[in-house]
Order: structure tokens, then sequence, then C-alpha cells
């Protein structure tokens, strides 16, 4: 119930709304009620079914009051007089005029009512979808170590969808088919207490079996998601690493691993299926069952004068009982779809309710400018238990490029995420013009950085697009400037489009160091004062390379660089080098000093001379 509610406040404001829903969902059930209402009046007065007394009573115009029976009075008082001018006959037609406005009337009132639902159902479905992308846009970086892609496109596309089907049947549960039994009900006791009263101990039985099909549906649909999300994940890892599954020959394995997933999603999906669709046809049964038990002794009343209705009156009370059936039938259907959605909707509130790790403080203050330098005071940091960085103490000073280095796996990536606040130390502080990051605004902070990484994070786009990436105000001269920078300027005008070619999906028509220059491009145009550069040429050939580095030496003029390098012939000029070993920081100083240390920058320069 709580997921429930939570879903529907995402329909909000429901201010105006929600009353006309109510009340053209109320005169839709009115209008549909005067249909069978007026099969008596038209049976006693065609079929002569009423007395000398009750004729007479029909003769004047009944005086007005705010009642039923002044109602059914007037009407009954216009059909005899209609019967005595017009026949039988004409009275019949003028009482099917009257049905076919009022059936016109119950429509249009009934298509209002659907048109205003499915309003709420869009805006449900929008507000939510755009609620779970801000919450992933604004999740740490870890959360995404953590969790599968496939799963959590799984929950934005399907599950989202998944609740918009629920929600619209589960609205009109709440609002519409309540009002319709509960119309229907006060006109049922209006007729005859003693029958309805008789139903009413009866149809708990029909709410007993729903309520076991709904049990057992939710444990399918909680199955049915999961496996949606891991088949999406493999659908997801296909399409990535085509190309290694074709050079593997392991086209088959991926095959038979998805085919396996596939038939436990049929399995469980037919399996609930079974038990949805036998709601339905149970309730319709029961419905029946019901109405036959009521025949029986309503029928054993009317034929003994033990009940206040006549046969006419009975008849009528029948077939306005078994519209009370499809209601039911409508709330089975409902609480068997709203089952799954509930489902899915948790699942998509576990990705809201995720904790942000990385937030501002209360009292976070925004950094204009970078004029000091950056200070890594004692930091330490760990990730599921592990140690990855041990009591580092490192000085960035403004304007100097600083390089790490050291072997795989030592920390040197992480360290350099640290400095834009893709994660927090757990012990110690970085300090940014002497204050610590967790006291500065995240935005703020991110503004005086560029990143470029060894892999280059291009968008289905074109150049311009890409290039001019979070500066929306960027003008072709801006941009074209920044790829001239960047050496990129003379292969974009060979494409197709110039710089409004599309590059494919993540850059896929470029080569690798055509997108690695599009990215420094994109930086270069962010002028930003802050670097880091994460192995950004250790992924090219030596042509390309030399591309990427005169690029990226005009990148780093006059900026503060932090530089992760493999090829260390890339970094003799910085201004200091450090290197990393297990979390730790075993050697630092500049080029020729380390060489004379003869310590582990010594090896790995000796080892990629070789």
């Amino acid at each position: 119930m709580k997921t429930y509610l939570r879903i529907i406040r995402y329909a909000a404001p429901l201010g105006s709304l929600l009353p006309q829903y109510l009340v053209f969902a109320f005169l839709g059930v009115v209008f549909g009620l005067t249909n069978f209402i007026l099969l008596q009046p038209l049976f006693d007065v065609i079929f002569e079914q009423l007395g000398p007394e009750e004729l007479q009573k029909y003769v004047a115009l009944p005086p007005f009051e705010l009642s039923v029976e002044y109602v059914k009075d007037l009407f009954y008082h216009y059909l005899i007089e209609f019967e005595k001018e017009y026949g039988k006959f004409g009275t019949l037609g003028y009482v099917c005029v009257v049905i076919v406005l009022s059936v016109f009337l119950a429509n249009l009132f009934r298509y209002a009512s659907e048109v205003i639902l499915s309003i709420l159902k869009a805006r449900i479905v929008k507000n939510l979808r755009n609620d779970v992308f801000d919450r992933i846009s604004r999740l740490h970086i870890g959360y995404f170590t953590q969790e599968r892609k496939g799963d959590i496109l799984s929950r934005l596309t399907n599950d989202v969808q998944e609740v918009e089907v629920s929600v619209a049947s589960s609205l009109k549960v709440i609002f519409k088919e309540p009002v319709t039994v509960i119309i229907y009900f006060v006109t049922l006791f209006y007729m005859s207490t003693q029958l309805t009263l008789f139903t009413v101990i009866v149809l708990p039985v029909l709410g007993g079996i729903i309520s076991e099909i709904v049990r057992r549906l939710k444990k399918s649909a909680t199955e049915s998601q999961e496996s949606l999300s891991r088949l999406v994940t493999l659908i997801d890892e296909t399409l990535s690493g085509i190309r290694i599954i074709k050079a593997f020959n392991a086209r088959e394995y991926v095959a038979n691993k998805f085919s396996k997933e596939n038939d436990f999603y049929a399995k469980v999906n037919v399996s609930m299926a079974r038990r949805r669709e036998a709601a339905s046809p149970m309730s319709q049964l029961l419905g029946v069952l019901i109405v036959a038990v009521i025949l029986m002794y309503g029928g054993n009343l009317v034929l003994n004068n033990e009940s206040s209705l006549d046969a006419s009156g009975f008849f009528t009370y029948l077939i306005i009982y078994s519209q009370i059936l499809p209601p039911f039938k409508e709330i089975s259907r409902a609480i068997s779809s709203v089952q799954r959605g509930l489902v899915s909707g948790q699942r998509v509130f576990d990705i809201v309710d995720a904790e942000r790790t990385i937030k501002n403080s209360p009292n976070a203050t925004e950094v204009k400018s970078f004029e000091k330098g950056i200070h890594f005071n004692k930091v330490s940091f760990a990730y599921e238990d592990v140690d990855v960085l041990k009591n580092i103490d490192l000085k960035v000073e403004k304007g100097k490029m600083v390089a790490l280095v050291g072997p795989s796996g030592g920390g040197k990536s992480t360290l350099a995420d640290l400095i834009p606040r893709f994660y927090d130390p757990t012990e110690g502080d970085i300090l940014l013009e002497g204050k610590p990051l967790r006291d500065l605004d995240i935005e703020s902070l991110r503004s005086l950085m560029g990143i470029v990484t060894q892999e280059s994070i291009l968008f289905n786009d074109t150049i311009f697009n890409n290039i001019a990436f979070g500066k929306p105000n960027a003008n072709q001269n801006d941009v074209e400037e920044a790829a001239k920078i960047a050496n990129a300027h003379d292969f974009i005008l060979q494409t197709e489009n110039g710089y409004e070619t599309n590059i494919g999906d993540r850059g896929a028509k470029l080569s690798g160091g055509q997108r690695q220059r599009i990215s420094i491009a994109r930086a270069i145009l962010k002028n930003p004062p802050i670097l880091i550069l994460d192995e950004a040429t250790s992924a090219l050939d030596s042509e390309s390379e030399k591309l990427v580095q005169e690029a990226l030496t005009n990148l780093m003029k006059n900026r503060t660089s932090v530089v992760i390098a493999h090829r260390l012939s890339t970094i003799q000029h910085a201004d200091e080098i450090v290197v990393i070993q297990k979390g730790k920081i075993i050697e630092r100083g500049g080029h020729i000093d380390l060489i004379e240390k003869n310590g582990m920058y010594k090896k790995l320069n000796e080892m990629q001379a070789l």
C-alpha cells in the first residue's frame, strides 16, 4: 500500500482533475443506471401491471420533494399521460428515445472521465521517469560499479512501463468502480432491503477467492521483473561485446545463456498469466452462481408475496444486480495487474531511495576561482573494505604538472577520482584553496576541472554538440578554435557534414585518435584551470599518439595538471612525478632525480625502453 500511495503522489497536483473525474464518473454511472430503472415503469405501463389504485395515484403531478420517490412518481405520471395520448406503441417509442439519450449521456461522461484518467496516468509516468532519471544522474560513481547497467535500464524502461499499465487499471478501481458499486447498491437497497442484505452475505465468497489469486500473483510478478532485468543485462553485454563474442567463437555460449534465461522468463509469465486470467472467469462463474442463488431466493419471495417487489420489479432488480458484477470483475483484473505494477514500482523506488553518499553539505560554499593548489592531507580510501589508498600526502601547486605513475591497480585512477569528488576519502581531507572539498559546492568544484580519460566518452550526436557538451551557449567560432588547438579541425572538415556529422554510438564512426582529440577539444572549450588526464594516450597508435600528445601539450599550457600515465616518455617534463604502488607513494621527484634513485621508476622506465 505504501508503494502504491507513493506512485499516486506523482499525479499531483490533483486539485483540478480529481473532482472533475469524480463528477464525470458519477454522472456516467447515474445515466447508465437510468437505462435499467426505466425498465420497471415500461413493463408496468405497457403490460398493464398497475392496479386501479396505483393508476389513480399517478394521475396528478406529485408534490415536489428531493427524493427518489418523487422522480419515480413524476416519471410514472408522464408515462401514463403519454400512453393515454399516443397508445402503447407511442409510449414504447418514447421510452426508447429516453433510453438512447440516457446511453448517449452515460457514454459521453464515461469518455470524459477516461480522458482525465489518461491525463493522470501520463502525468504519473512522466513525473516518475523524470524523478528516476534525475536520481540516477545524481548518484555517486560507486553505485554504478555495484549495479548491473542492464538492470538499471530495465528499471528505467520496463518497470516504469509496467507501472504505467497497472496504474490506469488501479485508478479506475479506486475512483470509478467503487462509485459504481455504491450507487447500484443504494438503488438495490431502495428496491428491496431484504433481498439486498442476502446478496451482501453471499458476495464475500467472491472476494475471498480473488484475494487468494492476488497473493499468489505477487511472487510470480517479482520473479518475472527480476528475470527481465537479467535479460536486458545480457542483451546490453552482447551488444557491447559483440567483437569479442565473435572473435572467441562464443556465440553459442552466449545464445545458450540467453535462451535459458528467456525460457525461465517465459515460464514465469505463463504461470502468472494462468493465475491472472483465472481471476476473470472465476469471478464471472461465481457471479452467475450468486445471481442464480438470488433468483431462487428472491423468486420464491415474490411467488409467495413475501417481498416488496412484484414480478416486473424483481426482474428489474436482477438486471441491475447483474450490472454490479462487471465492476467486481474489473476490480479483480485491476488487482492482478496492480500486483505486477507494485513490484515494478518498488524496483523503481529502490533507485529513487538509493543513498547519495556524495552530496553537498548543508553549508557548502561556491568556489569561483583557483589560486593556490590542491593538497592531499593524509588521505586514505577503502572500497568495500579493501584499502585502495593509504595515508597519501601530496600537494599539487597551481600551474604545475604532477604525474602519477606505477604498476596497474596501485590506486592512481582512484586518487584522481577523489579530486572532482567522484568519491570521498574514508580518512583525511583533500583541500582546495585551503578548504576541504566536502565544504565546497560540488557543481562549482567540478566547473574548475576538465577530464580526459583513456576511453573517450562521446555521445550519439554531432561533432559540434560533442565538443560543445556542457556549454550550450558555445558558438561555431569557439568550437572550431577548440578543435584547432586539439589538432581535430582538419579531420573534422573531411567528414561528410563537417561539424554537423553524427559520430554514431559512442563515436563509433571515428578512429580512436579522432575520438580522443574530440574529447580534448571539449576540455579545451571548457577552459578549466585544473586538468585531470587519465592515460589519455595509452590506447593509441604511434601516429595518433603524436597528434594527441601535441593537443594535450596545448591543453596543459598555463594549467594545473594531474596526469596518469603508463607511457613514461609522455611525462618526463612533469614538475613532479609521483610513483604509487599498492596505494602508497613510494617515490617522488623529477625524472632525472628518480632515475638516479634506482628505484621503481627506473625499473618501469627500463622495461618500457626494452
